[in-house]
């Protein structure tokens, strides 16, 4: 079976939507950030949003190319990496960030806001390199 190019580069405008966001506060200090309400909702929203474009991506690869679902969101990184498609330490960074998305989802009452924070300093290339990875594909 063959990959769907249009379905992978839609997701991967959405990672690009979200990452434009996110990036545009990287510029807030840490204090600032926290401290508005309206920021950290977008920076959760867009978060969400590059994550579950990621995992699309992730598991369409899985389906079409490896020709097995995983069982959970983290696992299909692991697949990839599996597979030689993903470097080990990216696949790592990214099941991360999956577990993340479980607690931005179903635990949004215990999120830390420092951690979005974090995050959004020193993880987003780690998105963008999976996009980058997954349009070489297509």
């Amino acid at each position: 079976m063959t990959l769907n190019p249009d379905l992978i580069r839609a997701r991967c405008a959405e990672i690009d939507a979200s990452l434009s966001r996110l990036e545009a506060l990287r510029s807030l200090s840490r204090e600032t950030f926290l401290s508005n309400q309206d920021t950290l909702d977008v920076a959760c929203y867009r978060l969400l949003i590059a994550i579950e474009a990621a995992l699309a991506i992730c598991f369409h690869v899985s389906a079409k190319q490896l020709h097995r679902v995983p069982d959970e969101y983290a696992g299909c990184f692991s697949s990839l990496e599996q597979a030689g498609l993903i470097a080990p330490d990216l696949s790592t960074r990214l099941q991360q960030m999956a577990r993340f998305r479980n607690l931005l989802v179903h635990v949004y009452w215990k999120i830390d806001y420092g951690q979005i924070y974090d995050i959004i300093a020193t993880r987003l290339d780690d998105l963008r390199s999976f996009r980058t990875t997954m349009v070489g594909l297509i």
